[in-house]
């Protein structure tokens, strides 16, 4: 059979996360209109008879380092690249800048297999501006294919998985049993999904001060001495401020109520079982320079 891991990289905002859902069919990823709503490594996995795809959503590449968290996530790009078979760089229908430069010369680096997707084809009315711009791209990088693609349509997607296969090694078996859609904990996911409905209902800077750690998960089925009839949620969301926490929670606890609500329907819809969610907003002063804080966010 074939399998391998494949990294999807490109800048933030082009629809990497966004793929990977497509790609496994499952929310898996948290997706926003803001840039840099994914700030670690998560593989989705796809099950076929012949093959296993292991996906790797990257965080979008950034231009500086400001912070621990940047370099965190800096880190989690290289670590993706470093284990997988294949890349794919995803970028947007347009003639490639300085930023998608220096994203190149980094592939060039690897000498690994890249296939390049130039996502969001569904924006252009006349098919022929894409001619210009693939063959753009080919002069930069001996890329393996170069497919267009839009992830909101779900077009071309069969074409990238097909061409994919081709690029993947052979296995005797595969890394993960097929009921295994994500190695990622749940409690992570679970967090990540609050975190995404942050970056969706408030503005500025919140999002970005923003983290979120799941502290209790109970499921009765598992916990049957704990009495309960929903799944126990406790989440911790931490700012840097406290003028943040106060726009967290909203006039009369109004923001927070509606941010719980939503995430709450879609932690239910995960997993298929009635959720009570508990929220609590916490300040810690410049999380973001803190390495060891930023590294508990990825662990259970």
């Amino acid at each position: 059979m074939k399998g391998g891991y494949i990294a999807i990289i490109g800048r933030p905002n082009v629809g990497k996360s966004s793929l990977l859902n497509v790609l496994v069919n499952e929310k898996l990823s948290a997706v926003s209109p803001k840039p840099q709503t994914t700030r670690f490594n998560l593989y989705g996995i796809l099950n076929y008879e012949d093959a296993q795809f292991i996906f790797i959503d990257t965080p979008g590449i950034i231009k500086k380092v400001h912070d621990k968290l940047d370099k965190a996530i800096l880190d989690e790009i290289k670590n993706a690249i470093f284990d997988a078979d294949v890349l794919v760089l995803l970028v947007e229908p347009k003639l490639p800048d300085e930023e998608d430069l220096k994203i190149i010369e980094l592939l060039k680096a690897t000498k690994k297999p890249t296939i390049l997707a130039i996502n969001k084809i569904d924006l252009i009315k006349d098919k022929r501006i894409l001619l210009p711009i693939m063959e753009n791209y080919s002069k930069l990088f001996e890329f393996k294919e170069i497919i267009p693609i839009s992830v909101l349509m779900r077009d071309g997607i069969d074409i990238l998985l097909e061409q994919l296969r081709k690029y993947l090694p052979n296995l005797e078996a595969p890394y993960y049993d097929e009921d295994i859609i994500t190695t990622k904990p749940l409690r992570q996911i679970v967090a990540d999904i609050i975190r995404e409905k942050v970056y969706l209902l408030y503005k500025d800077e919140i999002p970005y001060a923003t983290a979120v750690k799941v502290e209790e998960y109970i499921d009765p089925e598992e916990h049957p001495e704990e009495k309960r009839d929903k799944v126990y949620i406790r989440a911790i969301i931490y700012v840097e401020k406290d003028s943040q926490k106060g726009i967290i929670i909203g006039e009369g606890g109004k923001k927070i109520k509606e941010l719980g609500t939503k995430a709450r329907k879609e932690i239910e819809r995960l997993i298929n079982k009635p959720v009570y969610l508990e929220l609590w907003v916490k300040v810690r002063e410049h999380w973001r320079r803190d390495e060891s804080f930023i590294k508990s966010l990825n662990s259970i």
